[in-house]
């Protein structure tokens, strides 16, 4: 199945959970979108929760099911928690560092600047979204591409980051510290599911 490219703001609504993590898709409309979103549907059983946990982390992080799916089956292989290691893994992703780091303000519009060769990684240009990266891990906007005016909105408009990114203004640069602790990620997934999904 391709990705996902349509309003994410209805997928937000579809799922009761803020995709972009800022909220803001869910404080006008916080109920499904659709003629009879606004109105109390069936409960959910637990297949279907498994399932709608694994669409909306998938969605956040706008991966493709076979991406998903081995990046899941990546996490089994190491020695910890399996779903904390699950979403370790996507938050080592390329794109999602560009906008923890705050060069997009969102995941799909890094990915696009990764696309079009504006990021490099301990100075070497990567053009690829889901390259892996590892703690001290220089994320850099390419000298060429430093007044890119998305980027430059994107900076002014990034008021807190996340504690496992440094970022560096003189330099344009962001490192990537340490692996995330499972309390600094969204406190409203819950990667138990997902493993329950893949493995029922």
């Amino acid at each position: 199945m391709a990705r996902y490219t349509g309003p994410s703001y209805r997928k937000s609504r579809r799922y009761g959970f803020s995709t972009l993590e800022t909220g803001k898709e869910l404080t006008k409309k916080p109920y499904a979108p659709g003629l009879h979103g606004n109105k109390r549907g069936k409960k959910l059983s637990n297949y279907g929760a498994q399932l709608q946990e694994k669409q909306k982390v998938k969605f956040m992080y706008g991966l493709t099911e076979k991406q998903f799916h081995k990046t899941f089956v990546e996490a089994g292989k190491l020695r910890g928690v399996h779903g904390e290691d699950f979403l370790k893994l996507l938050e080592s992703r390329l794109d999602n560092l560009v906008y923890r780091i705050g060069f997009a303000t969102t995941r799909q519009g890094a990915r696009q600047l990764v696309n079009h060769g504006h990021i490099t990684v301990n100075g070497k240009k990567v053009d690829i979204p889901s390259y892996r990266c590892v703690p001290g891990d220089v994320i850099a906007i390419k000298e060429q591409s430093k007044e890119h005016p998305a980027v430059k909105a994107s900076l002014e408009a990034t008021t807190k980051r996340v504690e496992f990114v440094t970022f560096d203004e003189s330099k344009l640069a962001g490192t990537y510290v340490r692996y995330p602790n499972r309390d600094e990620l969204n406190i409203d997934i819950n990667e138990s599911f997902i493993v329950e999904f893949y493995n029922r």
